[in-house]
């Protein structure tokens, strides 16, 4: 079983989200993926971590680095048990887990969005190009909003996926942003997720 946000879910979780879902668009190119050296936990990830926010539904991404602000919908499980997806067609439109914990709170949160669609690049097109202590930012319905530092970004293919590292309960606030990636065919779509793991390490008025 996989858990998204301390709630278990089928082992299918990841399989809307890495195989066949997009397609490369006209000169859409390759996405960056992440490499080695930004896998390896940041060694202060575990220090600075802020207390954690009451629960709160999230409503706009944002990360400079990769020039992302994005609004945010409610994702839920389709009836196989993964993880539904935003709409393809809206390119700058990302999505969270809304049966799980919500970013700030205390456990694991999920954001989910697109790598690409036919028309091209989508908005985490360049999530695998994160480096170890990137600023995540989500606004929230209460008016605050959560900073999140990245901690690690990983690439997985769907046939090994670590879904406990992934999806499993934390004792602080994390979130977890995932996209495709890995390798891609036109036949089957990405084989894989790219995964930026972060915590929370501050909120402000939004």
């Amino acid at each position: 079983m996989r858990r998204i946000g301390d709630t278990a879910i089928a082992a299918v979780t990841v399989l809307a989200l890495g195989t066949g879902v997009w397609l490369l668009g006209p000169g859409t190119g390759t996405p960056p993926q992440p490499s080695a050296a930004e896998g390896r936990p940041d060694p202060g990830g575990a220090h600075g971590t802020a207390p954690a926010l009451p629960a709160s539904p999230p409503t706009r991404v944002r990360i400079p680095a990769i020039r992302v602000d994005a609004p945010l919908t409610g994702l839920a499980l389709t009836p196989s048990g993964s993880l539904d997806a935003p709409p393809p067609a809206e390119k700058n439109l990302a999505g969270w887990y809304e049966a799980g914990t919500t970013p700030g709170d205390t456990g694991t949160a999920v954001v989910a969005g697109h790598v690409d669609n036919t028309d091209g690049p989508a908005v985490f097109y360049d999530l695998g190009a994160l480096k170890r202590g990137t600023t995540i930012e989500i606004d929230r319905e209460d008016a605050t909003t959560a900073v999140f530092t990245v901690d690690a970004v990983e690439v997985y293919s769907a046939n090994n996926f670590p879904d406990e590292k992934v999806y499993g309960a934390s004792p602080r606030p994390e979130l977890r942003v995932i996209t495709c990636g890995g390798g891609y065919s036109r036949s089957t779509g990405y084989q894989g997720n790219v995964v930026v793991f972060a915590h929370l390490r501050g909120s402000r008025a939004a």
